[in-house]
């Protein structure tokens, strides 16, 4: 099975791929994460990307698309794989088709601006032991204070709303045209992502189960 997830920031993409991963035996892959990884390592192409992301720059598709083809010939891979947030926009749909064939569907998780910019805005974190909080969905029993340790809980400087709203616009421009690009090959699955994470896992589970 071949999946790709797509959803605004905020959405729960990477949650619903960790399900969608261990219930159905798929790799989950993130060309974040493997850009991560080749900066990581060293190479002179990690080089290369750290020289560019440092300075704000756009990987190049080219680029993006030589790391997925090496990901995707990888034993782990054999049984299907799961990307997320991969393709932003057409150009890279149209080279992933030919890196990938078919797809079998696309899930768009679904979630309205304003509880995305309430869902992110309100996220808190421990810096001492990685405790995540909300503020209305999960608040700490101590103002400001982790539960575990006692340390003083942050706001990461990407969850202020200014910058989650640009964050919005971005992916509304950017994006709606690789979902329309995927609607009319009738591979996309549209599901709502306001209700609970374990019924939007079931909802998922039992419609992909039917392929």
């Amino acid at each position: 099975m071949k999946l790709v997830l797509i959803g605004c920031p905020g959405a729960g993409k990477g949650t619903q791929a960790k399900v969608l991963s261990e219930h159905f035996g798929l790799a989950h892959i993130s060309t974040g994460d493997l850009l991560r990884e080749q900066v990581k390592s060293g190479t002179p192409l990690g080089l290369k990307l750290k020289a560019i992301m440092e300075s704000g720059g756009l990987v190049s598709d080219e680029i993006v698309s030589e790391l997925l083809s090496m990901r995707i010939a990888q034993p782990d891979c054999k049984n299907g794989y799961i990307l997320d947030g991969y393709p932003r926009n057409v150009s890279q749909a149209e080279g992933l088709g030919a890196i990938v064939g078919e797809l079998d569907k696309v899930v768009l998780i679904e979630v309205p601006d304003k509880a995305i910019i309430e869902r992110m805005s309100g996220r808190r974190s421990c810096p001492a032991c990685g405790a995540m909080y909300h503020l209305k969905n999960n608040p700490p029993k101590t103002e400001g204070k982790c539960d575990k340790c006692g340390a003083e809980l942050v706001a990461r400087a990407d969850d202020n709303e200014e910058t989650v709203k640009h964050r919005l616009e971005v992916f509304h421009s950017q994006t709606a045209p690789v979902i329309d690009y995927y609607d009319k090959k009738g591979l996309v699955l549209k599901i709502d992502g306001t209700k609970g994470i374990n019924a939007i896992s079931e909802e998922l589970i039992k419609i992909l189960e039917k392929l």
